[in-house]
């Protein structure tokens, strides 16, 4: 199988050198890029790529807020997020955003090729330590989360799967319930949040919840 990747950086030097490496491997090919994080968000799901590979920082954005944006619209696109910055609050927040890996630009060629065919594979690359250390600051940090205390656990529990990425139908399939069921949830999750939107809603789940939330 062609692995299908989209590739977006703000810098052209770099996307030409992304480009000749992954397409020397023999297996991907390119099927578009860009350096702006608008533009990215609007073309990748109209692409379709098994992967899209995102830079962490943009003069524009983060990969991350498109990784969140893309995976809403269609959860089986794989993101990889390449960065040059190794923090905790980046990583959590690509955890949240549904990632597949989280890694930086001194990583070599032909591990990166690597990595790009696992993420197409389904697999994740986020390394467990680094989550377990992501998670442990963020279970002794401030736990109070007002905005949720009006919530149901099968509320929170859906609001989990909303910020996730995944549509009315998919969360109906992993909780076993109806779409409309599903519907009817998520007009009550965003009355009782005081929001307009879903997209609102999962902003607001990825800074109050952990991933292990949805596991519940």
């Amino acid at each position: 199988m062609t692995i299908r990747v989209f590739l977006l950086d703000d810098h052209e030097v770099v996307r030409q050198g992304l480009r000749t490496l992954l397409e020397a491997a023999g297996d991907i090919e390119v099927v578009g890029e860009s350096g702006s994080a608008e533009e990215a968000a609007a073309r990748i799901p109209a692409l379709h790529p098994h992967v899209a590979v995102l830079d962490g920082r943009l003069p524009d954005g983060s990969g991350i807020e498109v990784c969140r944006q893309i995976r809403a619209v269609d959860p089986s696109i794989g993101a990889l997020i390449l960065t040059s910055y190794d923090d905790d609050e980046a990583l959590f927040a690509a955890i949240m955003a549904g990632a597949a890996g989280y890694v930086l630009k001194e990583i070599k060629g032909s591990d990166l090729v690597g990595a790009i065919r696992q993420v197409a594979a389904g697999n994740s690359l986020i390394d467990p330590s680094l989550t377990a250390r992501v998670l442990e600051r963020v279970r002794n940090g401030p736990s109070t989360a007002p905005e949720l205390a009006r919530l149901t656990e099968q509320e929170m529990k859906l609001l989990a799967l909303i910020a996730e990425g995944l549509t009315n139908r998919q969360i109906g399939e992993r909780m076993f319930l109806a779409e409309k069921t599903v519907k009817n949830y998520v007009s009550s999750i965003l009355a009782k949040l005081g929001l307009e939107r879903r997209t609102q809603a999962a902003v607001l789940a990825a800074k109050l919840l952990g991933p292990t939330d949805a596991q519940g």
